[in-house]
């Protein structure tokens, strides 16, 4: 019975989703309103209190009663909306009673899809507003009561209602229900085998498959967990029949998976936050990833076959990998095709971004229909379109919750000014040094990051330390870009690596050295938001001479570090080797132009001298496995 209402209530999400991006959204507040109701309750039908307990009729009356409180404010939002925003009404009691009851549902639902740490953080920011005046010195503040604090949240689209929402409820719910589409109709399939075809013949063959599909995967998800439990399903178990490490295996797919978040067109949901935030369009965000994102799978491609190389790792079967006649059949690659051609249509010619992720689900149900014929029943097609609604009114029930729940706390520190506050000490605290700046700034990234989506994480660190990059000359987009990246690496990086977690289950292995392999595979990452700080070209900024700049360094590093830790022989003496590889590596982060060919020609010529005296070399003293 729940299962059903629950599928029922996502399909018509998928369907509120797909008629707002084609007819344009509602008034800003109803638009939001709606969503928000819409995803709470079916958060309550997937997500109930004390499922199969003695206590199910208690949590029944619960969940009604929080979706009561919801639909109640939500409601009362979209009928007076127009008062609302015009009028800028007083709070009075009823308003404080509706407030304190959406907060707490969205708290209580947050707690359920995501678990306690987010709900925490945002019930101190709610503290810190109403008591934080009790607190002495540069970290308190002057006294909110708790009707101003309604307005703010509640009375206004500063608060709940606020961008966040409203970019949940737009563009991100349309790429979502376009990737959910995309995936339905075969795309998932296709991407899977052309992964299959690139990688699998060559040494580490299933890891490179799995680095290759969740690319793929994760250009459309957005999403690194879900991306490891889509195709690490898959990838991992191939790996392991193939006797790759389980450690190996997992952390392949949890990084492989991480970077979807990182790479265009359709990056994480944290991506559209950004543009909202920076008041930029989605294009300047992903021409801005491009290279970021073209240098992390070639580090994360070029690592996994070097140790595949040292480990000897084995090739697919060539009974499992499909024919390229078999992969690029029309009927398979059609509506792929004309999704993405939708998709960058609708973007080339200014529209919208929702407006275009329509054209993009409109292109592909086109070439889906003409595809089919023949092919597939009317029913089948029908229930592939109600799957695809289904997945996409799912998904957006964490995006949703998530984005209101991080609205409010961004409102408490808009409100009480503590992120300007923490980023002045953060700024007195290195000196006005830029580089002592970025390293504290991406410490606290990835502690903040630490148990948190990346959407959560990156609203976050972009409120509080974003400003820190910014006060010491750093332009908008490269800091932002700088808090994105570690914001996002986070969910590899331990103690508290929710990618890897996840990957390691399916693994079956324990979640320590699958960690380990994780930060050796995705260590060219750590590297990236320094890049970007130090060359503009590197999100396409300065014209062609510094991204070729940007190019160049970034390569060098790309082949360094993974033969660096992989510990690829160049000389034959590993200190040796260690030593050169370091120098190429600082040589490549030097911010000057020669800098980048001086690292190249260190590379190339320590590689010919070695070779040319070869047999004088002595045999290797380290291992190679």
């Amino acid at each position: 019975m729940r299962d059903t209402a629950a599928k029922i209530v996502a399909v018509f999400i998928g369907l509120f989703v797909l008629y707002t991006s084609a007819a344009g959204p509602f008034e800003s507040l109803v638009q939001r309103a709606l969503f928000l109701a819409q995803v709470m309750t079916l958060a309550a039908l997937m997500y109930p209190l004390a499922p199969g307990s003695a206590l199910r009729p208690l949590g029944i009356i619960v969940d009604l009663a929080l979706v009561a409180m919801t639909w109640v404010a939500c409601g009362y939002i979209a009928l007076n909306y127009d008062d609302i925003m015009n009028a800028l009404p007083w709070a009075t009691g009823r308003d404080l009673l509706m407030t304190a009851g959406l907060v707490l549902a969205i708290l209580e639902m947050g707690r359920r899809v995501v678990g306690l740490i987010f709900p925490a953080l945002v019930v101190i920011g709610l503290a810190y507003a109403l008591l934080g005046h009790y607190i002495p010195g540069q970290l308190g503040h002057s006294q909110f009561d708790p009707y101003f604090v309604t307005e703010t949240l509640f009375l206004g689209d500063l608060g709940i209602w606020g961008s966040l929402l409203s970019i949940a409820s737009t563009v991100i719910a349309a790429f979502v229900l376009f990737g959910a589409f995309l995936l339905h109709t075969g795309g998932g399939e296709t991407f899977m085998d052309l992964a299959m075809r690139l990688g699998g013949r060559s040494p580490g063959g299933a890891a490179k498959t799995a680095t290759i599909a969740s690319g793929l995967f994760g250009m459309v998800s957005g999403s690194a967990v879900a991306n490891v439990a889509t195709t690490g399903n898959f990838t991992i178990p191939l790996m392991k029949r193939l006797s790759y490490p389980a450690p190996f295996a997992a952390a392949v797919e949890a990084v492989a998976s991480t970077g979807g978040q990182l790479a265009p067109p359709i990056m994480g949901a944290a991506a559209f936050v950004m543009a909202e935030i920076l008041g930029v369009s989605y294009v300047t965000i992903m021409i801005g990833a491009i290279l970021p994102a073209l240098l992390f799978y070639l580090s994360v491609f070029i690592t996994v076959h070097v140790v595949s190389v040292q480990r000897g790792l084995r090739i697919v079967d060539d009974e499992t990998i499909p024919r390229w006649g078999a992969i690029l059949r029309w009927r398979r690659i059609l509506p792929v095709v004309a999704a993405l051609g939708g998709l960058f249509v609708g973007i080339l010619t200014g529209r919208s971004v929702q407006t275009a992720a329509f054209f993009g689900i409109a292109a592909l149900f086109v070439a889906f229909m003409i595809a089919a014929i023949g092919a597939s029943r009317p029913k089948d097609m029908l229930r592939q379109m109600l799957s695809a609604l289904d997945d996409a009114g799912r998904g957006l029930v964490i995006i949703g919750i998530l984005l209101a729940g991080a609205q409010i706390l961004v409102a408490m520190i808009n409100l009480t000014g503590i992120g300007v506050t923490l980023s002045s000490l953060i700024v007195t605290l290195a000196g006005n040094s830029v580089v002592l700046v970025a390293i504290i700034v991406g410490l606290i990234c990835l502690v903040i990051g630490m148990g948190l989506p990346t959407t959560a994480a990156y609203v976050l660190v972009a409120a509080v330390l974003a400003p820190a990059l910014t006060s010491v000359g750093v332009a908008p987009l490269a800091a932002h870009m700088f808090v994105f990246y570690f914001a996002t690496i986070s969910v590899i990086t331990p103690p508290v690596c929710v990618a890897v977690f996840v990957a390691a289950g399916i693994a079956q292995t324990n979640w320590l050295p699958a960690a380990r392999e994780a930060v050796r595979l995705g260590a060219m990452t750590y590297v990236v938001p320094f890049m970007i700080l130090i060359y503009p070209g590197m999100i396409g900024q300065g014209g062609p001479l510094a991204i070729a700049e940007a190019l160049v360094s970034g390569l060098v590093l790309v082949v360094a570090i993974p033969c660096l830790l992989g510990k690829m022989p160049l000389t034959g003496q590993r200190m040796l080797d260690i030593v050169i590889y370091l120098i190429a590596i600082a040589t490549a982060l030097l911010p000057y132009p020669a800098a980048s060919a001086v690292a190249v020609l260190i590379l190339l010529a320590t590689r010919q001298l070695s070779r040319r005296f070869q047999p004088l070399v002595a045999k290797p003293k380290y291992s190679q496995e």
